[in-house]
């Protein structure tokens, strides 16, 4: 299945999971037009933020003129964080067809938990690609955009940020959620892999939401580094390309 049709599968799911809960938004139509304009506001916000990246590799102060108020989008589409069930979550994925087992947080990252847990059981993962590298003073691998380019996400965005270390230190193996730069609500399907321990500074908006951590295979994710990037800089597609399959969560 391609990565388009992919994304209107998914999307045709959660329309009907809406759908069964009530279309009790039908007569707040004159709310969603007031509200048009803010939501536009935060894809743009959106596909500026996912052209250049996570945010944490641009310094903050380069960005002020491209933040986005933050403003969740498509609030009804959010996977509710009791999904996560307040446990942690086991499970594995496949880079490559390299197995990489994974921990999710689902008591310290509700919110995110969910979201990768409701994601991956319906399969939006499969195929995606890891479309993102870096190999200097950051040491992440960033996966989730159906589209491959840094540009997709899953039709929603939600917030607020979990689970940021005070300190912005990001330990080895740790899974973060990636975001625009000073906007907590921002995040969707994109997330990244530290395959080095990391230092990722703050922004206005705070840290990175941390919701879960990779418990073995992690030399697969540093194979995929030491391969290094297609254009030869610290930053950028990995050489060879990545992508995720065999997503399983428990």
């Amino acid at each position: 299945m391609k990565n388009n049709d992919k994304l209107a599968s998914f999307q045709a799911k959660q329309g009907i999971k809406v759908e069964r809960e009530g279309i009790r938004r039908r007569d707040n139509r004159l709310a969603l037009i007031v509200s048009g304009a803010a939501i536009a506001l935060a894809v743009v916000g959106q596909l500026l933020y996912f052209s250049v990246g996570p945010g944490f590799v641009t310094p903050i102060e380069e960005l002020i003129s491209e933040e986005a108020t933050p403003t969740q989008t498509n609030s009804d589409l959010v996977p509710d964080p009791s999904i996560a069930e307040g446990r942690t979550w086991t499970g594995s994925l496949n880079l490559n067809d390299q197995s990489i087992g994974v921990e999710l947080y689902g008591d310290l990252a509700p919110q995110a938990t969910a979201n990768f847990v409701s994601l991956a059981k319906d399969g939006y993962f499969e195929g995606v690609s890891c479309h993102r590298l870096t190999t200097a003073g950051i040491y992440v691998l960033q996966c989730g955009d159906p589209e491959g380019t840094g540009t997709g996400g899953p039709g929603y965005t939600f917030g607020p940020i979990e689970n940021a270390p005070m300190d912005d230190m990001y330990g080895e193996g740790l899974l973060a959620m990636a975001r625009v730069g000073g906007d907590g609500y921002s995040m969707g399907s994109q997330f990244f892999i530290v395959y080095g321990s990391s230092q990722i500074l703050s922004d206005a908006a705070g840290g990175y939401t941390v919701f879960g951590k990779v418990t073995s295979g992690l030399d697969a994710v540093k194979a995929i580094a030491a391969a290094g990037t297609a254009d030869g800089s610290s930053d950028g597609a990995p050489i060879n390309a990545v992508s995720l399959s065999g997503i399983s969560v428990e």
